[in-house]
């Protein structure tokens, strides 16, 4: 069972690694969206006041970045929701795998210390 705990302890850890991962690429893409839907809401609010000379260019690119940006914020919450809940549920089942194993508290010949043995 020792065996078999541990290489499933392996596999966790990279799992809980990949995820660990995957959620701060989304943390990148939260900032980049809220970049986006802020700047489109400035440059369209820029337009609507008379700052800026109404561009149809500069109109189609503002509402592109404040949609694309919301779309792109709404999806990727949803993906770091999922991706943080897999985390846990790993670090969880790893943690219970660790429980499992028979460890055992010997002195370390070199130092004297007391370190674990499984």
């Amino acid at each position: 069972m020792n065996e078999d705990a541990r290489e499933e302890i392996s596999r966790l850890e990279a799992q809980i690694e990949q995820l660990a991962e995957a959620i701060e690429n989304c943390r990148k893409i939260d900032l980049a969206s809220k970049v986006a839907v802020g700047l489109g809401g400035i440059l369209l609010l820029a337009i609507a006041v008379g700052v800026i000379r109404f561009d149809p260019t500069a109109f189609i690119a503002a509402v592109a970045a404040l949609l694309g940006g919301t779309v792109l914020y709404g999806s990727n919450s949803s993906t770091s929701r999922e991706k943080t809940a897999a985390l846990r549920a790993a670090e969880a089942q790893r943690a219970t795998l660790i429980g499992q194993i028979d460890l055992m508290l010997v002195a370390d010949a070199d130092s004297g210390r007391p370190r674990l043995l499984h």
